[in-house]
């Protein structure tokens, strides 16, 4: 069968599996290109005849949408990343090939979006370039929630798969490997093509629902793509246009050189002199005649420019914190003292707080206060009997 003759889902299908095998095969392999190249072909014929076909229209939403016509929305995804593997050899070429890979995966994503696939809150997360974010904290949570979105939406599609394995149609859960198998598992299978039935709706509905969570899915990861070519954008226009040519730039830069020195060689003139403390010949000659002008420098000058250049470098010890920083840690950790001055002069002592407390009658906090002064007062005078008044003056005792 030709390449013409065959249907939307054939050639999807083929499209598909060969950049699967693309993929798997072992890095440098010659096939690869071949089969990415081919399977670029096919896509290129399947947008060509959805547009002919006018299979998607800006008119209807997604309900109107047929279930077998779904899977094609992902068509702008597969050709982003089949063309972002595309071998070119040029870097204008590789430059070319970048953007129409990005501009592919970008009306992926507003095709979503346009349609409501993507829901309200997925944009709103997605949207977000953690790497602009200055704050670690909220770039890291922000990752966190992505991987979380993606992590539930490929358990939904693990839990459909299952439910549609018992039922025997045309999805197998346990070849679910890659984003190209999940697409090509909503394809409808050889046999059923030929048939061209419809599914039962039980069928027809868990399908439905598989395609527009992988569809989810694919949107979570095409921003990240999406972000990815721009890095590398950027790259490839700082980069130089080619390495041929830099290479060839550097070879006549050597055959100048080359010349260079061979007419040194003949000249008349003579050679310039070397030597000295700078490289451009001796300041005085063997009977002490100065033969250039020169600067004499204090002996220290250069050690004052090495300490001068190590002041706030990579070793110095800034400040981590503010005076008032310190003061308030100081203040709670208790090291500062407080009180005193004429405040404190009018203030009542610990004692007279314990007597003017101890006679506020008929409360229990007073009789309460009462028996602590007594206790205090009995303990005062065990320990004036026990230490009278001059007992621990021995110094002036003969």
């Amino acid at each position: 069968m030709s390449e013409a003759q065959l249907s939307l889902a054939e050639s999807y299908s083929i499209a598909l599996k060969n950049i699967t095998k693309a993929i798997n095969l072992p890095p440098g392999s010659d096939a690869a290109p071949e089969l990415i190249s081919e399977s670029h072909r096919h896509l290129k014929r399947i947008h060509l005849l959805i547009v002919q076909n006018a299979v998607f229209s800006p008119n209807e939403t997604v309900e109107d949408i047929a279930t077998h016509d779904l899977v094609y929305l992902s068509l702008p995804y597969v050709l982003a990343e089949v063309q972002g593997r595309l071998r070119k050899e040029k870097r204008s070429e590789r430059l070319e090939s970048v953007e129409q890979a990005q501009q592919y995966m970008k009306s992926f994503i507003t095709l979503l979006e346009t349609y409501n696939v993507a829901t309200a809150a997925e944009r709103d997360l997605f949207s977000k370039k953690a790497n602009d974010v200055k704050d670690p904290g909220k770039r890291r949570e922000i990752k966190i929630n992505q991987f979380k979105r993606e992590k539930e939406l490929k358990g939904r599609i693990e839990t459909l798969g299952k439910r549609q394995s018992q039922k025997a149609g045309p999805h197998d859960s346990d070849s679910l490997l890659s984003d190209f198998d999940l697409i090509a598992s909503l394809l409808p299978k050889p046999k059923e093509q030929n048939e061209e039935k419809e599914l039962d709706p039980e069928t027809d509905e868990i399908l439905r629902e598989t395609t527009l969570i992988v569809l989810r899915l694919l949107y979570t990861q095409a921003q990240g793509q999406a972000e990815m070519m721009e890095r590398e954008l950027d790259m490839l226009k700082l980069a130089p246009s080619s390495p041929r040519l830099e290479a060839q730039q550097m070879a006549d830069d050597q055959r100048i050189k080359q010349r260079e020195d061979v007419a040194a060689m003949w000249r008349l003139d003579a050679p310039p002199v070397t030597g000295g403390p700078d490289g451009k010949g001796p300041l005085l000659d063997s009977s002490g005649k100065v033969l250039r002008p020169f600067t004499i420098l204090p002996s220290d000058a250069g050690e004052r420019a090495r300490l001068q250049s190590t002041v706030f470098g990579p070793a110095h010890n800034l400040p981590t914190m503010t005076v008032d920083e310190y003061l308030e840690i100081e203040n709670e950790q208790g090291n500062i003292i407080t009180g005193g001055g004429p405040a404190s002069e009018t203030k009542p002592t610990s004692s007279e707080e314990l007597q003017m407390a101890s006679e506020m009658d008929g409360s229990a906090e007073g009789e309460l206060k009462e028996e602590q002064k007594r206790q205090k007062d009995e303990n005062w005078a065990k320990f004036v009997d026990t230490n009278p008044r001059g007992a621990g003056n021995t110094m002036n005792r003969g």
